[in-house]
């Protein structure tokens, strides 16, 4: 990774020539790792803010998820002028020698959906506290279950926002002394995978579980599918809270046969970053003690499953009126 940035580093030397932006032109970019689901949704954020304000922003996914091929992608296109980033950091640590050179050529970076381990070149970091949103669903999971019971903790790949994710769970649960993690399943990398997983840890187990957490996308997804097959065919009720809101969980939910799972705010994600760039590119500085900025969660269930959208919608615009006051100063 340090040899590519090193060998980058003449293209990033180019954009103060011909490829590089006219002074105080700004060139927004959009860049995330590799297709996923929760990318497609914090596009959408991004396409509304270029609407809204008739910002042109180029967008770009990689084509894996590993650092070499970030710096190759982004140092490719600071060579073509573009100077004002919100990027995805395939690797939170990995990322900063990428970052450093795009810093030392005055680019503009926001990080979004994970944050670069500080300290950082990143001016912001947009996203979920995952630790956070995972005690927030570990907490809705524990009342579901009357605060008493065994529980399956399903994990994603190991990384820095899956130590988080558990991290948070266990703390909650450390808390009640009526209940039990009684077995963690995780390097859950894909549905299929999730699902093999999932299935071995519930025949382990049956009889008794009472209750499953899982902090991840794909797990989610997995145990949605699994438990809405395992209590139609008349299986004991398992409970379960996940995070993210593809169809297969809202319709679980919808159906009663899971409780629950955290509503993300990947328009937010999209949307924040754009804005703060524009007005950095404005002038506008940096407040001193700020770089995180929660986007939030909203837990949902079968009480809100209609109206949770309109909070997060709230959510994302009450977070960009205070970017002026509470983030950025002129």
């Amino acid at each position: 990774m340090t040899s590519l940035v090193k060998k980058t580093t003449g293209l990033l030397a180019g954009l103060l020539i011909a490829g590089a932006a006219s002074a105080g032109e700004m060139k927004m970019a959009w860049y995330a790792s590799t297709v996923h689901p929760y990318f497609d949704e914090v596009q959408k954020g991004v396409d509304q803010f270029a609407a809204d304000y008739g910002v042109e922003v180029t967008k770009r996914l990689g084509q894996d998820w590993t650092q070499d091929n970030q710096n190759e992608n982004v140092t490719a296109m600071a060579a073509q002028g573009f100077n004002a980033f919100s990027i995805f950091p395939s690797d939170v640590a990995g990322a900063h020698s990428l970052y450093e050179e795009l810093d030392a050529n005055g680019i503009t970076i926001v990080d979004f959906g994970q944050p670069t381990q500080q300290p950082t070149p990143a001016k912001f970091f947009v996203g979920t506290q995952l630790k956070e949103a995972a005690m927030i669903a570990t907490e809705q999971l524990i009342q579901a279950m009357g605060g008493k019971g065994n529980i399956i903790n399903v994990l994603e790949v190991p990384g820095e926002a899956t130590r988080l994710r558990q991290e948070g769970v266990e703390e909650v649960v450390a808390k009640y002394p009526d209940v039990q993690i009684i077995q963690t399943v995780g390097d859950l990398s894909s549905i299929e995978d999730s699902v093999e997983k999932v299935q071995n840890a519930i025949a382990a187990n049956i009889g008794k579980i009472d209750g499953m957490i899982a902090t991840g996308y794909t797990p989610t997804v997995a145990i949605a599918q699994l438990l809405t097959e395992y209590h139609e065919g008349g299986g004991d009720k398992i409970h379960f809270f996940g995070i993210d809101t593809d169809a297969v969980v809202m319709d679980a939910i919808r159906a009663g046969h899971i409780d629950g799972t955290m509503a993300q705010n990947p328009y937010g994600h999209g949307y924040i970053p754009m804005v703060l760039l524009k007005l950095m590119g404005e002038g506008y500085t940096k407040r001193d003690g700020v770089h995180a900025i929660d986007a939030g969660v909203v837990p949902v269930t079968a009480a809100n499953i209609d109206t949770y959208q309109d909070d997060i919608s709230a959510l994302t615009k009450s977070i960009i009126a205070s970017l002026e006051t509470e983030y950025l100063q002129k």
